[in-house]
């Protein structure tokens, strides 16, 4: 059993002065000096004026990535540390920033790099990112902080309750009524948790669609009249061009994609729907 441990041992101490080692090589080849802190959890780049970095959440990100990335996560660590040491915001210190972590909700195939950003999935085409201000926050600043990352996403969803409140308004599109929500922040489906505070919510739920990250637009699943509403609302996404086009059913706290085509056939446009099989059933019982 010691064998073992000391083996373990030895393997982080040699990973850590591998990264200390880059982190010293990158740090020169830009024309500055590395001091190293006696327990490894920042350095301070020298050279000119003096600058702190933070290693706990890069230490632990390079923990989880092939050796070949770890490049490219210190010059973007020490170049963001270096552009960054005029701020009065610590991203790293979450007492300085917990009251400002946010979330916003993007298109999977519109974020560069997912293991550059902090976040979850909705479904598999939605991310709902952490941020601060108005940037993602970066694995290795998350991985500074003493708490796990769902609950420092808990955390921003919390704050977005708090700090934006929804209008609400009452439109319709080609005769179907819909209600418009919209936020100040790029957060609006994060207030999808508590749809019941802005209308009235079906036991079937509601469906959704994400015209921007601060408008969502919500149809009641209360009839069969959902099959024309989710026409309605697939077209005016289509129209929109925005965070998506397509529709969503809100039920027991999970968006569900309802896939939905705009199919072009002898000169007419045809909507395709291919539902999940759960959504499926709820549209046979209310055409029963």
């Amino acid at each position: 059993m010691n064998l073992f441990k000391r083996d373990r041992e030895s393997a982080r101490r040699t990973e850590d002065v591998d990264l200390d080692s880059l982190l010293a090589l990158v740090a020169d080849s830009h024309g500055h000096t590395c001091t190293f802190a006696a327990d490894g959890g920042s350095l301070t780049l020298g050279g000119g004026r003096e600058i702190l970095v933070r290693l706990t959440g890069l230490r632990r990100e390079v923990g989880r990535r092939p050796r070949e990335d770890w490049p490219i996560l210190v010059s973007e660590h020490l170049a963001h540390a270096v552009a960054a040491a005029d701020d009065l915001l610590d991203v790293c210190d979450l007492e300085q920033v917990a009251a400002l972590l946010s979330t916003r909700v993007e298109a999977v195939d519109e974020v560069a790099d997912l293991t550059r950003v902090v976040g979850r999935h909705l479904n598999g085409d939605l991310v709902e990112l952490l941020t601060v201000g108005s940037r993602p926050v970066r694995p290795e600043e998350a991985g500074c902080w003493p708490l796990p990352t769902a609950q420092a996403l808990d955390l921003a969803v919390a704050n977005v309750r708090r700090a934006d409140k929804l209008s609400v308004e009452a439109i319709e599109l080609s005769g179907t009524p819909v209600t418009r929500l919209t936020g100040h922040t790029p957060a609006a489906a994060t207030h999808l948790r508590w749809l019941e505070d802005y209308l009235p919510v079906p036991a079937d739920g509601a469906l959704a669609v994400l015209p921007d990250p601060y408008t969502v637009l919500v149809h009641p699943v209360d009839g069969i009249g959902v099959v024309r509403a989710i026409e309605r609302l697939r077209v005016h996404a289509a129209r929109t061009g925005g965070l998506s086009a397509q529709v969503y059913w809100w039920h027991d706290g999970r968006l569900t994609l309802i896939k939905a085509d705009l199919v072009l056939q002898r000169g007419q446009t045809r909507l395709v729907v291919a539902p999940p099989p759960e959504f499926a059933r709820v549209l046979a019982r209310l055409a029963a």
